[in-house]
């Protein structure tokens, strides 16, 4: 059965466009077969994005299971960042290419990857940001966070967001116990926006 996060999409390819608004700010996506929410920027990434735009963030920026581009792409718009974009699904890979140029990005680049596969382990960021891939399961996820600890510098800050139902409240307390903080930015239809920030060492 495919999913979106499978490595290689079999489904039939049909491209289309779709619109997203943010504060006074139009993005154009090209959304595909076999990518997650390829109808519409989804409920969790818009309040995400809506909380992102009011944080301070600078320096490098990575977006851990990109899709089709949506949060590399929108905070390149509000913020003077580098961003790498990264996804198991080549074709989602694909879209952020061209994504990146229907939205005429600079510094930002999408690479192909499973989870941090394609990361150098020496690579670190300021900013890690993500909408988790809840049906790869709690290990996969799980892993995702501890990644990003390990690939964010002294004082970066990762963020994610995560219903209560696909376990937000377990999340926050693995998440408390390795960054030793967990701030939750906004909360809305059983969503919680999170924030962990690595202390200066």
């Amino acid at each position: 059965m495919e999913h979106y996060y499978s490595k290689e999409p079999t489904s039939k390819s049909d491209e289309k466009e779709i619109k997203y608004e943010l504060n006074e700010k139009t993005f154009r996506f090209l959304v595909d077969n076999g990518v997650f929410s390829k109808e519409r920027v989804d409920f969790a990434s818009d309040l995400m994005l809506k909380a992102l735009v009011t944080e301070e963030i600078s320096g490098n920026v990575l977006d851990v299971g990109c899709g089709y581009g949506v949060f590399g792409i929108v905070l390149s718009s509000f913020f003077d960042i580098n961003c790498k974009m990264i996804d198991i699904n080549s074709r989602a890979i694909g879209l952020s290419e061209k994504n990146i140029k229907l939205n005429n990005c600079k510094k930002i680049k999408a690479v192909q990857s499973d989870s941090f596969e394609n990361i150098k382990d020496d690579e670190l960021f300021d900013v890690i940001v993500t909408n988790p891939p809840i049906r790869a399961g709690k290990k996969v996820i799980y892993d995702i966070y501890s990644q990003s600890y390990k690939h964010l510098k002294s004082g970066g800050c990762l963020y994610l967001v995560i219903n209560n139902k696909h376990g937000a409240p377990s999340t926050k307390e693995f998440l408390t116990e390795m960054f030793g903080n967990c701030e939750i930015l906004d909360k809305k239809a059983g969503f919680h926006v999170i924030k962990c920030v690595r202390e200066r060492i």
